[in-house]
């Protein structure tokens, strides 16, 4: 990756690049997260690149629109790179919503851009994987992306002591500034506050609450530390009934406490206990969430989030007028093989092909040519040189490529109709006929051959 700032024969700063070698472990790991998405029953889908620039500086608060690729097109409309996909995908539920059978799985994998400063464990271009549940209120749907995306990255090897979910709720950050009296048109403000919390100087951070909330910030500020400090339902219960005055008030905490335990006993039901911390400092940043959030970390928490994610039932509504519950959760891929290679889990991705056709004479290259196209329409992939050379050089140019059999062509085998294929996992070498050639090869690479081009 490049970080210069200028020049044509330079890359932008953060906007990575992928030579060969790079992408075939990167695409090793992407297939494993299509893997886990499809054993946890979600469809992929896409959308486009750009989008109208309102949908996002409307929809996922004030946070986000300092970090967009934005400009005027030639149509005079205002339109951004998409710097997440939840937004595009409230668009896309909502135009369906009648139609679609709930509750809806639906995954993606693509480019995401966001104007920032690049840095370690971020890049303006990043590849995400998106997992949403949508038209399902009840928390088996949350537990099910916080156990998918987990599945995702334990199928690199990651445990118990590699990973940590934690886990907060909104409706929970809701209640509490409601009993602290704070105005509702404060509400964000303080949430985006408490965020940041962990990463700003406490004398920026109290001029910042005062600010929002005058005389009462500091008794506002102990009660948001010590809500932080909260690990089990039983003191969170015990925290809300402190700020409760009449019995009305604890009934609406005990229906709120329920569905915190609904969560968590899903959780558990699924065999993730272990990986799961309550933490109210988790609040994620975005405005569009309205109950259960969580962000998945490497197990010390010093690095960034890996994953992150919550409810946001309202954003379908918003954005397209028809109303949708909605779960979703998403993990970025420049933490993430960050991490695989720091722990050794990336995936091997040697180079591979099926065939290698040692071509070592050139009154062979008709056939060889003819070969190539024969075994390629049977769904196979295959390689040959461009220029003649002795066996020995074409033997080891197709260990270079990873050939899992080689072909040898020379005048004497074209003349004979009977071809030396030797299998490299093996060293074995077998004389097969041109009539059974590609079955042949087909057999060894463990692909039926297809039925035409």
């Amino acid at each position: 990756m490049s970080s210069s700032n200028g020049g044509a024969d330079q890359g932008l700063p953060g906007f990575r690049e992928f030579l060969p070698e790079r992408q075939r472990v990167r695409r090793a790991v992407f297939a494993r997260l299509h893997e886990a998405a499809r054993r946890f029953g979600f469809e992929e889908y896409d959308g486009p690149v750009l989008e109208p620039l309102e949908l996002y500086t409307e929809k996922s608060g004030e946070e986000i629109a300092g970090q967009l690729f934005w400009f005027e097109d030639r149509g005079g409309r205002a339109v951004a790179l998409r710097p997440e996909m939840t937004p595009t995908l409230a668009r896309l539920a909502g135009a369906s919503a009648s139609s679609l059978a709930k509750p809806v799985r639906w995954y993606s994998l693509n480019e995401q851009y966001r104007f920032e400063r690049p840095q370690k464990g971020r890049q303006r271009a990043f590849t995400q994987w998106n997992l949403d549940i949508l038209g399902e209120a009840s928390p088996g749907a949350d537990a099910e992306v916080i156990a998918c995306l987990l599945a995702g990255l334990r199928s690199f090897g990651l445990g118990e002591a590699d990973l940590a979910v934690r886990v907060s709720d909104r409706r929970v950050w809701t209640r509490v500034l409601e009993l602290l009296a704070v105005p509702p048109e404060r509400h964000a403000g303080l949430l985006g506050l408490v965020d940041r919390m962990d990463r700003q100087p406490e004398d920026e951070r109290k001029e910042a609450a005062a600010a929002l909330l005058g005389a009462s910030a500091p008794e506002v500020l102990g009660r948001v530390a010590e809500l932080r400090t909260i690990r089990g339902e039983e003191d969170l219960a015990s925290f809300l009934d402190s700020l409760t005055a009449d019995g009305e008030a604890r009934e609406a905490n005990a229906a709120l406490l329920a569905d915190w335990s609904a969560l968590r006993g899903a959780v558990r039901a699924l065999g993730l206990d272990a990986f799961v911390r309550v933490d109210f400092g988790i609040v994620r940043g975005l405005a569009y969430y309205t109950g259960p959030v969580f962000e998945i970390f490497e197990a010390s928490g010093t690095g960034r989030a890996l994953a992150g994610g919550g409810r946001y039932d309202d954003l379908i509504g918003r954005v397209s007028g028809h109303p949708l519950e909605a779960v979703g959760g998403a993990l970025g891929d420049v933490t993430l093989l960050d991490l695989l290679e720091e722990r050794g889990c990336l995936p091997a991705a040697a180079r591979s092909v099926d065939c290698y056709l040692a071509l070592a004479a050139e009154g062979a290259r008709g056939e060889a040519l003819a070969l190539a196209g024969e075994v390629r329409a049977a769904g196979l992939s295959v390689l040959y040189p461009f220029r003649r050379a002795n066996f020995g050089k074409l033997f080891k140019e197709a260990n270079r490529c990873g050939a899992r059999a080689v072909v040898a062509l020379g005048e004497r085998e074209v003349e004979s109709g009977v071809f030396p294929v030797r299998d490299m996992a093996t060293g074995r070498e077998e004389a097969v006929s041109r009539a059974d050639l590609v079955t042949y090869l087909g057999q060894l690479s463990g692909r039926s051959p297809a039925a035409g081009p």
